[in-house]
């Protein structure tokens, strides 16, 4: 039975695709019957259910580096002669505070090129090589993978959320650049997320720094969802199958828009 997400047979790439949200993505797409790309920094491509050699390509890449991406989407089109749809999901989050007197945690040059680099050039690098292809053939997404705080902020994060802003803005020109060619540009802004792997003791261990709170105390909030209309965190497959259905046909005319998915939080 066909799916109706009409997605069998598109070649979708996924940036970041070997854990986290993007792990759930590329399950979700291999699902739908599509022929997944999956780019990730990691040295041994992941498993997953369903992956063959026919549906399936693993391609170390560093996001960050143009060579990368060229060669990146060179063996994309010898193996799958083309890409319908670009899922930019690759990102960094290393929580900073704009000042810190006692000097451990201050925003510095480092980690501002560190989390600009991953999270708005490599996009842009992935993307102009997808639109090249896409242009050709007048049709193709782009789904660009943001986050609700780069909607309203957040405390000890404002790098990572001024970057994921940049990305919103950079989804609403490029639909309007690229919308004569038939190239539909969507963003998708997921709020709290249930745990994964990404969710480091570094990672915990600067948040809660920078928001003046243990690392226990900052996990029990975790299951605190009073600022979540929903009153839970989200699921990864949710946000997978929304990246699904924003990549596929049935969104036809949704263009240049950031889908905040996140329980109706807005606020904290």
């Amino acid at each position: 039975m066909e799916n109706w997400l009409g997605l069998e047979g598109k070649v979708v790439i996924v940036t970041g695709g070997a854990s986290g949200i993007g792990y759930a993505i590329v399950e979700e797409f291999l699902n739908d019957g599509a022929k997944v790309v999956v780019c990730d920094i990691a040295a041994e491509a992941p498993a997953f259910a369903g992956a063959t050699d026919a549906n399936m390509l693993y391609v170390k890449t560093d996001v960050t580096s143009k060579a990368d991406v060229v060669a990146m989407y060179e063996k994309v089109v010898a193996k799958f002669g083309t890409v319908d749809v670009l899922v930019n999901n690759a990102g960094i989050n290393i929580p900073r505070l704009l000042v810190d007197e006692a000097g451990q945690y201050e925003l510095d040059e480092a980690v501002m090129d560190k989390v600009m680099n991953v999270n708005l050039k490599g996009l842009i690098f992935c993307s102009q090589e997808a639109v090249r292809i896409m242009k050709a053939k007048k049709s193709g997404v782009v789904v660009n993978m943001s986050s609700e705080c780069g909607l309203e902020g957040s405390e000890g994060q404002s790098i990572y959320a001024a970057s994921k802003a940049a990305v919103n803005a950079l989804t609403r020109s490029w639909s309007k650049e690229l919308g004569k060619f038939g190239i539909r540009v969507v963003g998708i802004a997921p709020g709290i997320m249930e745990a994964t792997g990404l969710r480091t003791i570094s990672y915990e261990t600067a948040l809660a720094y920078t928001r003046g709170i243990t690392v226990e105390q900052l996990r029990a909030g975790y299951s605190k969802t009073g600022t979540t209309p929903l009153g839970r965190s989200g699921k990864l497959s949710e946000v997978a199958t929304t990246t699904a259905f924003m990549a596929s046909d049935k969104a036809g005319y949704i263009t240049g828009v950031t889908l905040n998915v996140a329980g109706g939080k807005t606020r904290g």
